[in-house]
């Protein structure tokens, strides 16, 4: 096969250490491989900016491919590939494209980020380093307490310094291969602030910090290739400055200073906790106080690499608001009328989905042995097994994650409100007689491979959460590794969905951090209850309004929130809000199985409806995106157009993808930004 030189070129701006680099679906540009992306050759003169590189491609044949921005760091290991960390890439719907068929050929793309006069970039993921995130907040208690008496009334300001251990001869000539990480992501701390009426994303800090505010949640963010080997220094500084001011310092009214070394944090071997530090006076050095430092670890998935064919992280195609089955077919547990088929099993999902859900949503977390499953609650019911079978039954509560994935398919097992019933033999009858798609706990993999893939899935991941009061979901006060638990989901998800549409949900807002930050393919809603008559206020500050929920979806650059619907009932104005942020707004909640309710809050303007007993609603019917798939058949055969809309019973009996994600197809979505730039 013949071939053909393309040099590609580009114009942008880049920071000291950092290279464009193309990136695309042939080998010659690394398959979609970011590690084994083509760096482009840095502009000649001072004044320029515009980096070029040329390639051998074979003539002929198409060629998709995309640019980014980033460090190209030294291999681990002498024969090893580079460490490529992604600042910045182009995220369009459709990738550049090309089809050789000179002997030569030059491309001048015109500015890095905007294709067919569109610009659509979004912030890297992780792929070989280390996020660390350390907060400063009043969720639980004042995070700064200092003894003096003077100081008790004080407001405090803060700054952090970020400074890298220094190593002695001996290391320097044990770890020549180590990757070299450029001296400004060594040496920057970005700071951000989230409250209820803003948020500042990520910039540096005035000289003498921010102030500590009841109402406001403090932000550190560093990315490191060393995350055990940072020192990080807390300044304090008195905001009325009514501490006595030195002439000439430097540091008008300091109050004092806490270090925290990296490696405290590394050798605690958890992925988030919460630091005391002790606070020192500058002169005499002496402790005067403590802070109290949340931190949370976000480390690369392990065992999968992302790559750049496509992402809908930011994505969503402006739709009337879709249907979403919850739990599948409804709550079947613990709602005033409940679902006639059990909740979240497969079942309960693929009823939903024949009766025209866009989505089903449905509840995720891990069994003992680490198995992804299905089930909503923490705890479940155990049965004791008793000496006399004319003995009433006694139930025990056991948190989901002590039973292994056999044990939750073998043992005789019930929801909680089993406790309630007088009857317990009647809640594991019903169970025991139950079909295979009707059993509770199946596998996320499982129901990955059995719901048809033209219906999305809305997958909240579970996780403990702290009341206002200090109370935990199911009284589990610890759980698993935060790293650990969504690597093992995030991998059976993109190894698995196919073409499916996937959006990622949680009530944790770390949660919701990690997902965006680890893997770069899927959209991710903050779920936030708001201000609640009906469920307790939670101890996250970021979960407790809609206004600081939205903030924190901008903060993380997320798709967007999912609502309950008794705040945006009582309040639509925060649906215009979030819409004009360019955010994607769900809502879920009791409210939302009343039709006239969910009349009110399509009229309103939300993209997606969550709700039980789909099927007291629609009939039989396929859903809004097989009947976009038959339009879009029938504009391009034209035999099609005599065809009317095909029964449920065609797509039911659709096979499930199981497609690399690689192969993913692409989805006619729009980016609600450019939408608008669009219609403008």
């Amino acid at each position: 096969m013949t071939s053909c030189q393309v040099t590609f070129e580009i114009k942008g701006l880049s920071a000291p250490g950092e290279v464009f680099a193309i990136c695309g679906s042939c080998s010659a540009l690394g398959n979609w491989n970011p590690q084994l992306a083509v760096v482009l050759q840095a502009p000649e003169g001072p004044f320029e900016n515009k980096w070029k590189t040329t390639v051998e491609l074979p003539r002929g044949i198409p060629v998709q491919y995309r640019y980014f921005k980033g460090y190209f760091l030294e291999p681990k290991t002498i024969d090893g590939p580079c460490e490529v960390i992604v600042h910045t890439w182009e995220t369009h719907l459709q990738p550049r494209s090309i089809t050789p068929l000179e002997n030569e050929i030059t491309v001048d793309d015109g500015d890095f980020g905007i294709c067919n006069g569109i610009k659509t970039v979004d912030a890297g993921w992780l792929t070989c380093q280390t996020e660390i995130r350390l907060r400063l907040h009043y969720s639980e208690k004042p995070p700064v307490l200092i003894s003096k008496k003077k100081f008790k009334t004080s407001i405090f300001r803060v700054k952090l310094t970020l400074e890298g251990l220094e190593k002695d001869d001996d290391e320097e000539g044990q770890d020549k291969t180590s990757p070299t990480v450029p001296q400004k992501m060594a040496n920057t701390v970005e700071f951000s602030l989230i409250s209820n009426e803003d948020y500042k994303c990520r910039h540096s800090q005035p000289d003498c910090g921010y102030a500590l505010q009841p109402d406001r949640w403090i932000e550190y963010t560093i990315q490191t290739m060393e995350p055990d080997n940072l020192e990080l220094i807390f300044d304090f500084f008195e905001e009325d400055l009514g501490e006595k001011v030195v002439q000439d310092d430097v540091l008008p009214g300091h109050v004092g200073s806490a270090c925290l070394l990296s490696s405290t944090i590394a050798e605690l071997g958890k992925s988030a906790g919460v630091l005391t530090l002790a606070i020192m006076s500058r002169n005499p050095r002496k402790t005067i106080g403590k802070v109290r430092v949340d931190y949370i670890i976000i480390k690369p998935i392990q065992g999968y690499t992302c790559d750049m064919q496509a992402s809908y992280a930011k994505y969503w195609k402006p739709r009337t608001a879709l249907d979403v089955g919850h739990r599948g077919a409804g709550n079947s547990t613990t709602t005033t009328k409940l679902a006639k088929v059990q909740e979240n099993t497969i079942a309960s999902l693929r009823s939903a989905a024949s009766h025209g859900a866009a989505f089903v949503e449905f509840d995720v977390h891990l069994s003992k042995d680490h198995v992804p499953i299905v089930y909503h609650d923490l705890t479940c019911c155990m049965a004791m097994k008793k000496k006399l079978d004319t003995e009433p039954l006694e139930l025990f509560e056991i948190a989901v994650k002590e039973l292994t994935f056999d044990q939750l398919q073998l043992l005789k097992l019930a929801h909680v409100t089993a406790l309630k019933v007088k009857d317990h033999n009647a809640s594991f009858n019903e169970e025991e007689n139950s079909a295979f798609e009707m059993q509770p706990f199946p596998s996320l993999q499982t129901v990955l491979e059995s719901v048809p893939n033209d219906v999305g899935f809305d997958i909240e991941i579970k996780w403990i959460s702290q009341q206002r009061d200090g109370q935990w979901d199911g009284n589990l006060s610890t759980y698993f590794d935060m790293n650990i638990f969504l690597d093992i989901i995030l991998k059976t998800v993109l190894m698995n969905a196919g073409r499916r549409r996937i959006v990622f949900s949680s009530f944790h807002a770390d949660v919701c951090t990690m997902i965006r930050h680890k893997q770069n393919k899927y959209p991710v809603l903050f779920l936030t209850q708001g201000e609640s008559k009906l469920y307790p206020e939670l101890m996250d500050l970021r979960s407790r309004t809609t206004p600081i929920a939205i903030n924190f979806a901008q903060f993380e650059n997320l798709l967007g929130i999912s609502v309950h619907s008794e705040d945006l009932l009582r309040n639509p104005a925060f649906i215009t809000r979030a819409i004009s942020k360019g955010l994607v707004i769900f809502s879920w909640g009791d409210d939302t199985n009343d039709p006239d309710n969910r009349k009110k809050l399509r009229e309103y303007g939300v993209h997606g409806l969550i709700y039980d007993r789909i099927y007291d609603s629609n009939p039989e019917q396929p859903n809004i995106f097989q009947v976009e798939q038959l339009e879009r058949l029938k504009r391009e055969l034209p035999e099609l157009k005599s065809c009317v809309a095909p029964s449920v019973s065609h797509f039911k009996s659709a096979p499930s993808c199981k497609c690399h994600p690689c192969c993913m197809d692409k989805k006619p979505v729009d980016n609600l930004k450019c939408f608008q730039m669009k219609k403008d």
